[in-house]
């Protein structure tokens, strides 16, 4: 019937009151993502929290401040490896550090850097193709324990060949065991990797750009996303990126059908990585 308004669902009222809960607690925000994403993420975490409903996970995330490290491992990305996707990877290598070369110092930007696989794949990558001493990363997230682990470089060691398949397929010039020494069911990643990187906070879906970069990666991040924080997320980017600048995206996303799109040109579809044009004399609203 026409004018009747269907009740909206007490578990939906139930995640809306919490994810804005944690914005106004500790100004993390969630509300702009994509809700069936959350919605898996957080029953998942119920049940590991040992709560029966989203109302019973909010006030223990209130009242625990504690908490909220454990819960920001259900709500944001840490899965991931080594050169995941070599031929991202292997066009980073061919096509794009060419132009990168012609910067006399390059900034990089891995948002939503996680555990911190993309930055050891890119660190080994520079290094290998000799801009190591001239590029500076920074590697962001919104979860400080994933920052924390990205930053010691330690990964399991049963991951360690399909980390090195990948580097291979990724047209790796050596072999992966270069870069970490292996002891004790873990391998530790070069720490000279990291002496051009830093690791620090940053919330796409709440924090202002920080840098001019000449390389913003972020993949497999946006899909989390609705697609007004999509559009946030890559007018930030657009804001951080020189002229000329690269972005790489997930497999699944792309830079088309968002409000930015006339910002960027294809540089290489297939393996999503786009090119920041020319600022035009009549630019769109970027990040808000």
């Amino acid at each position: 019937m026409s004018g009747v308004r269907v009740p909206e669902a007490v578990e939906d009222i139930e995640l809306d009151l919490l994810v804005e809960a944690i914005w106004r607690r500790y100004q993390y925000d969630f509300r702009d993502y994509s809700r069936g994403s959350l919605h898996r993420r957080l029953e998942r975490a119920q049940g590991e929290f040992g709560c029966t409903s989203f109302s019973e996970l909010q006030h223990r995330v209130l009242r625990d401040p504690a908490s909220l490290n454990a819960l920001l491992g259900y709500l944001t990305i840490q899965v991931s490896d080594l050169f995941r996707d070599p031929e991202y990877f292997r066009m980073i290598r061919e096509q794009v550090v060419p132009h990168l070369r012609t910067w006399p110092s390059i900034k990089v930007w891995i948002a939503g850097c996680a555990n911190g696989e993309e930055f050891y794949s890119l660190a080994i990558l520079f290094r290998e193709e000799g801009l190591g001493d001239r590029t500076l990363f920074y590697c962001t997230d919104i979860n400080t324990a994933a920052l924390e682990k990205a930053e010691a470089g330690i990964f399991e060691i049963d991951r360690l060949p399909g980390f090195s398949r990948n580097y291979r397929e990724a047209g790796g010039r050596g072999s992966l065991s270069d870069y970490y020494t292996a002891a004790f069911g873990a391998a530790r990643f070069d720490p000279a990797l990291r002496k051009r990187a830093v690791f620090a906070d940053h919330n796409l879906a709440s924090d202002a750009v920080f840098s001019e970069v000449q390389l913003v990666s972020s993949r497999n991040v946006l899909i989390y996303f609705d697609r007004p924080l999509q559009d946030r997320a890559l007018g930030l980017f657009a804001q951080s990126l020189t002229q000329g600048g690269f972005l790489g995206l997930g497999s699944k996303e792309t830079i088309h059908f968002s409000r930015h799109a006339e910002l960027f040109s294809d540089f290489a579809a297939r393996e999503k990585i786009y090119r920041r044009n020319a600022v035009p004399s009549r630019e769109p609203a970027l990040a808000e």
